[in-house]
């Protein structure tokens, strides 16, 4: 017991440096779109700068850049666990040659090749004209060697988290905000929509705080350059094992932006710009709840799953989901009770207009109701990924892609514009469902945990959001186009939410909030 609780306490920890990380993070990225729908805003260069980032993501999800540490931290953890430091610095050696090849090989085809992919993403459908499609074909050029740095990383990052090592990792989308703020005010003019100076500074934060930062926070945990491995060695073919099936398969919550993007371009000129605004903003307290929650809970499920700790394991895993869900129920409350206003406050100045509010509010406020949903996968696919049964948050992933693709279809044909972020909510809340029933199949007392957890925290949500939703209508009044009588609706409309969350939390007696206000952090 004294073990169990001395983990949760290590776990409580990392997630509380993870979420402040990514809270600077958060709130940087918030600046960032303020400046970019200043300068940028609902135009035809708005939508040109978001989709620039399909291609190169999308590159990057070939690789399994975006799940780089969750592949590789398995085979370091089984090196640390046996206490073996050469074979773990012969495995990063193994890893690190070839896909240093294969994503220099990918990114020059994708330079080469980027006009026609972007004419297949998004002139087929009839979203782009011409114009536009070059400019989008124009700056996801820039911005593709920046995905390099992502993958590469990723790798160093990897070998931090293994050791437990999160502060230097959660610098690294802060710096990568930082260089596209200070591109965009460095490389833009306002009334002069140019989003050249935002992508150069993509580029640049993602060598300073992906790459380099993190090759010297891993060098110094000991970082060696093996010589003498197998370019696709044994110990390749282990992390490639690993990693194909988040290769093949097409993750609904990973393809969940790119459908925005594609799907957002048969709106009219804007709607990719204002969706993906929408979409930032509710991943705001999706990143300080589901990845904090994800990335601290990771590598201690790695380490159990390695010593073969199964029973501990899930219920670290039930435990992480209940406050995930908790708080997650709470902070759609809360987005509901104030997009419309908030919205207005963040985003509506310079080239970003009211239409371009109101369908960013509108999306918001439908993007909300997945927060618990995103908090909940993170979770039970590393539970997965831990027992290296990587197929299984694939396959699912897969199958509610499949789904997903007539969901949006129909979404957009229903609401337009604020249909795709309908849709985009269904197939992640099915997503983590369908996990939590794969997951809780011999774990009956899981999921009767997370149901109860479910339940308290909508019983408290319901009031206290329809409260502030009133309190925050009733301050704007008719004045909400005001930005004043906007910030103080969204600041009252939050206090009311939260305040009344907290209080009808405490009184219906479960644990979870007198754990979270337990000398500070939560206990399992």
């Amino acid at each position: 017991m004294s073990d169990e609780r001395s983990i949760g306490s290590r776990m409580a920890r990392a997630a509380f440096l993870v979420g402040g990380g990514v809270l600077v993070s958060r709130l940087l990225g918030l600046l960032r779109d303020i400046i970019l729908a200043d300068r940028l805003g609902d135009t035809p260069q708005g939508d040109a700068y978001d989709a620039a980032f399909l291609i190169p993501d999308y590159l990057n999800y070939l690789l399994a850049g975006g799940f780089l540490a969750i592949t590789f931290i398995p085979i370091i953890s089984r090196h640390i666990a046996a206490r073996d430091e050469d074979a773990m610095w012969r495995s990063f050696a193994a890893v690190f040659r070839p896909l240093t090849l294969l994503i220099t090989v990918l990114t020059v085809l994708g330079i080469v090749l980027a006009g026609p992919l972007v004419e297949l993403a998004f002139g087929v459908a009839g979203g782009f004209d011409g114009a536009q499609i070059d400019d989008v074909a124009h700056l996801t050029r820039l911005v593709l060697p920046a995905q390099i740095f992502f993958v590469l990383g990723a790798l160093f990052t990897a070998v931090q988290y293994a050791h437990e090592k999160f502060w230097i990792p959660t610098l690294a989308p802060v710096i990568y905000n930082l260089g596209i703020i200070i591109g965009g005010i460095v490389g833009s003019r306002p009334g002069q929509p140019d989003a050249t100076g935002f992508i150069v500074g993509a580029v640049v934060g993602a060598f300073v705080g992906n790459f380099a930062l993190q090759w010297w926070g891993a060098r110094n945990l000991g970082l060696r350059w093996v010589r003498g491995v197998p370019l696709f060695g044994a110990d390749f073919r282990d992390y490639f094992t690993l990693a194909l099936p988040l290769m093949l398969g097409q993750s609904v919550v990973v393809l969940d932006e790119s459908f925005t993007k594609v799907f957002g371009s048969l709106g009219d000129d804007g709607s990719v710009f204002a969706l993906s605004r929408a979409r930032r903003l509710n991943m705001l307290p999706v990143g300080l709840i589901a990845q904090a929650a994800g990335v601290a809970a990771y590598p201690f499920l790695a380490r159990m799953a390695a010593e073969g700790r199964q029973r501990d394991m899930s219920s670290s895993v039930a435990t992480a989901v209940r406050y995930v869900v908790f708080v997650g129920v709470g902070a759609t409350a809360l987005v509901l009770a104030v997009a419309q206003p908030g919205v207005r406050v963040a985003l509506q100045r310079g080239a970003f207009t009211s239409e371009g509010t109101a369908v960013a509010a509108g999306a918001l406020a439908l993007y909300a109701l997945s927060i618990p949903a995103w908090g909940a996968h993170q979770v039970y696919a590393r539970g997965f990924y831990a027992n290296r049964r990587m197929w299984v948050p694939v396959g699912v992933g897969t199958a509610w892609t499949v789904i997903a693709i007539p969901l949006f279809f129909a979404g957009y044909a229903w609401i337009a514009v604020p249909g795709l972020a309908l849709a985009s909510s269904v197939a992640v809340v099915g997503y983590a469902v369908t996990l939590a029933a794969i997951w809780h199949r011999s774990d009956p007392d899981g999921i009767r945990i997370v149901v109860a957890s479910l339940g308290r925290s909508m019983a408290a949500a319901v009031p206290a959001g329809l409260s502030g939703w009133l309190v925050a209508g009733w301050v704007a009044g008719s004045e909400i186009s005001t930005f004043w009588s906007s910030l103080a609706a969204t600041a009252l409309g939050t206090v009311v939410t939260a305040g009344l969350f907290v209080l009808l939390s405490s009184r219906l007696g479960g644990p979870e909030m007198a754990s979270l206000f337990r000398r500070g952090r939560p206990r399992p």
